[in-house]
């Protein structure tokens, strides 16, 4: 059950998986304007502390969009390495019912493998759209192997917002295609750094994530 008994703070609950036990961080929306769930799960590398997740959270919830920050099993028992896709898969099914809970519609979405499993699951349990941040196309330095079937197969509405430095995927690198939207966060890498050089700053490059953001969910409604 969440621990926080306070309706517009973020509270957490864990919730029993076949893949073990996850926890969501829920950041809701006003109870009068929430209209969407957004639902975002963690990359292999990092958790629900990433600066695109933690922005996200801060800022949705105000438009009407209650963030649910999911980590995964693998995360919440302390492991480092992420399993296979497959359990990473069976652990995000297990949280919808969850996620779904609220009665509103559920945007499924994550960053970098958070992303794959969003877009690799999205029909089946019928989210309303996708958020993909940081998609991670292909291995760095492997454009060979690439996961763009992953995403064009969505089957939803996507938003990808892609590092314009990422070398899991530059955006000039990914297909054309109706299927999705894409958003550039100039000179970012994968977790969205940007060099001091560049001629955008670390804070506006996080807007510009939220912004898009807004403005895609904006249109879901």
């Amino acid at each position: 059950m969440p621990r926080n008994t306070s309706r517009n703070e973020p509270r957490s609950e864990l919730v029993e998986t076949d893949a073990g036990e996850a926890r969501i961080t829920w950041h809701p929306a006003p109870a009068k304007k929430a209209r969407l769930v957004l639902a975002l799960s963690h990359g292999a590398g990092g958790g629900i502390e990433a600066r695109d997740l933690k922005a996200i959270a801060a800022e949705l919830p105000a438009h009407g969009v209650s963030v649910a920050l999911v980590e995964q099993p693998w995360r919440v028992a302390g492991k480092k390495v992420a399993p296979a896709p497959k359990t990473l898969d069976v652990g995000w099914r297990g949280v919808w019912p969850a996620l779904a809970r609220p009665g509103l519609p559920v945007v499924a979405g994550g960053r970098s493998a958070g992303a794959r499993v969003a877009c690799r699951t999205a029909v089946e349990l019928g989210a309303a759209g996708v958020l993909a941040l940081s998609f991670p196309l292909h291995p760095p330095g492997r454009p060979e192997k690439s996961r763009a079937d992953e995403l064009l197969g969505a089957g939803v509405p996507t938003l990808v917002v892609q590092g314009g430095n990422d070398p899991f995927g530059k955006p000039a690198e990914f297909p054309d295609s109706t299927a999705y939207e894409l958003v550039e966060v100039p000179y970012g890498d994968h977790g969205f750094a940007v060099p001091k050089r560049a001629d955008i700053g670390q804070d506006e490059a996080v807007a510009l994530i939220t912004d898009a953001v807004v403005k895609w969910a904006g249109s879901l409604a």
